[in-house]
């Protein structure tokens, strides 16, 4: 019997492992499964925009694919107004938003009482929620007509996209930077403190160096959110096919962006079209553009590593 009893328990924790092993390995399973499908995922839409959008670049001219005139009745479609209408819209929101959102995210992160950072982080991220078609009705009704007051000759121009842009990629902005200033460990700010270094010191010169990684995929994640922006765009900022010029304020001109040309006429034209192949080849350039955005992200987050690593192998 005590020969028996003293087995069942050396078999007890060994069924314990086993189990627990069981339970690591089908989580493991589970997540390389997400990870690959995720990648087979995007690798087949790429695929497929690249199936639907080859025959433009193959029957079209580099020169004309990218020329200066989109006008689809004639069979001209350049993209160039698009591409410049998108960079323009996108610049703006960028320009507006960055630095409103980096600062509303430092002032949550590091000044603001815990009180006050309870009630403003729910809040920004239901600011999230709010449908991009909502957005770009009251620009339409209420910003646009506030703009041309201004003195603007219209008030859909690519400004009136920028500030929509610029506030729909603010919660991303500000969610992902306060996440990542909140990551830096305590430590940190109690050593800068302690040398004699102000809170703002202390914030400009620890805090925000050891949250870069972060703050730069929050930025680029705001990029992403207003080049990819459809609908709001759309309604905001005119939608004319042309080159903003110089002289009179690139800004305050309508303009069309990749996104606005490709939901406005894709349920216009005849699947196999030469018209349908150009806005699937837009689809393509937008891929490669939030690719190459996503890739930069990475390289920079991955040389403030190498770089903070070989400054602690110096140490």
């Amino acid at each position: 019997m005590a020969v028996a009893q003293k087995s069942s328990e050396l078999n007890a924790p060994t069924d314990t492992t086993s189990q627990t092993n069981w339970g690591e390995w089908l989580i493991e399973g589970v997540i390389k499964v997400a990870g690959i499908s995720s990648i087979v995922i995007i690798g087949l839409i790429f695929l497929f925009l690249l199936r639907e959008g080859l025959p433009a670049f193959l029957d079209i001219p580099l020169r004309q694919l990218f020329g200066t005139r989109w006008y689809p009745i004639e069979d001209v479609f350049g993209m160039a107004p698009l591409l410049v209408g998108s960079l323009i819209v996108t610049v703006g929101a960028v320009v507006i938003a960055l630095p409103l959102g980096l600062t509303t995210a430092i002032y949550m992160g590091e000044i603001a009482p815990p009180w006050q950072r309870e009630i403003l982080k729910p809040i920004i991220e239901v600011l999230a929620g709010i449908p991009s078609i909502v957005l770009g009705f009251l620009g339409w009704i209420a910003l646009a007509p506030l703009i041309q007051r201004l003195g603007a000759p219209t008030g859909l121009t690519a400004f009136t996209g920028s500030l929509i842009l610029a506030y729909m990629s603010l919660p991303t902005i500000i969610s992902i930077a306060e996440d990542a200033l909140y990551a830096v460990p305590k430590e940190y700010r109690d050593g800068a403190l302690a040398i004699g270094a102000t809170q703002w010191q202390s914030i400009w010169r620890v805090v925000l160096p050891a949250a870069r990684p972060g703050l730069v995929i929050a930025v680029m994640l705001g990029i992403g959110r207003a080049i990819g922006e459809t609908m709001a765009v759309m309604m905001v900022t005119g939608n004319a096919a042309n080159i903003p010029s110089l002289g009179s304020g690139i800004f305050f001109q309508p303009v069309r962006t990749m996104t606005a040309t490709i939901a406005a006429e894709m349920g216009e034209v005849a699947q196999g079209s030469l018209h349908y192949s150009t806005l699937f080849a837009i689809g393509i350039v937008l891929f490669v553009i939030s690719f190459a955005i996503n890739l930069l992200a990475g390289r920079l987050v991955g040389m403030n590593g190498v770089r903070r690593s070989r400054k602690g192998g110096m140490l």
